[in-house]
């Protein structure tokens, strides 16, 4: 009864962050300013990395938990030098 529980509920999970990987990818091309497309490129890589982690659970492997820490740390750098080129026009001072 429990196993089945958890199998119903990660795919009710994945769904649901598939459906907000839809909906950041709608605003990243619908977005007004680049504000609006940094942070749904943000949303967009939290969203990937939380649906790693959920396959990782589902499927019991770890190189879904390794992809996902990798995402993590990419994304931050990416969002961070995105943030500092609308700041300041250069990434590299």
């Amino acid at each position: 009864m429990s196993l089945a529980i958890l199998h119903w509920s990660l795919f009710a999970s994945q769904l649901m962050l598939g459906l907000a990987m839809l909906a950041a990818l709608w605003r990243i091309v619908s977005g007004p300013r680049a504000q609006d497309r940094i942070l749904a490129l943000d949303a967009l890589y939290v969203v990937a990395l939380l649906l790693l982690v959920t396959l990782g659970i589902r499927t019991n492997s770890q190189v879904y938990f390794e992809i996902a820490m990798l995402i993590a740390l990419l994304g931050f750098v990416g969002t961070v030098a995105l943030a500092k080129f609308l700041m300041r026009g250069e990434v590299i001072e």
